[in-house]
């Protein structure tokens, strides 16, 4: 009887106890956060409509002309340097391609102090240049190459820029 006794028998309660019982409940509470900050931070593609209703309204419009673009083949890749940003457009066939203009919208994935809209030059067969650096960090590039009065690439690309001004994976 006294052994179930003191099985059952309540355990002192001491500071140390509380202290972990805080430490726990508080370290829970902390990564919960910092997860879902880090997921919101990394997953938010940056877009930002002024009228969702509108946005919804076009959504078949616009996904069957990029569906359009998307089987020309066209593609592009980003060379940053010190002075600016070069991009490089190739066909289907991965030769380089000739675009009468082409422009990119610049944008940080959060915040809009460094956004800019960008017009290139051409500088080389399917090279295409803008002037100005890009400070480190996260860019989206909404780059649209036209070819006379046709688009023949439209998209969205996201970019990280390194310290020393080179791409990074």
């Amino acid at each position: 009887m006294t052994l179930i006794r003191s099985i059952f028998q309540p355990k002192e309660f001491t500071g140390k106890h509380m202290l972990l019982t805080m430490v726990a409940f508080f370290g829970v509470i902390i990564t919960v956060n910092l997860m879902m900050a880090r997921f919101a931070v990394t997953t938010w593609s940056g877009l930002v409509v002024p009228n969702t209703y509108v946005a919804s309204q076009e959504f078949n419009t616009q996904a069957a002309q990029s569906r359009a673009i998307a089987a020309l083949g066209y593609d592009v890749a980003f060379e940053p340097d010190a002075g600016g940003l070069t991009i490089v457009l190739t066909d289907a066939r991965g030769e380089p391609a000739y675009a009468s203009s082409v422009a990119a919208s610049l944008r940080r994935p959060v915040g809009t102090d460094d956004d800019r809209e960008l017009v290139f030059m051409a500088d080389g067969p399917g090279r295409y240049r803008a002037e100005g650096a890009l400070a480190e960090g996260e860019w989206i590039a909404h780059v649209t190459a036209m070819r006379d009065e046709e688009l023949i690439y439209k998209k969205g690309r996201r970019f990280h820029i390194g310290g020393d001004g080179s791409l990074r994976p």
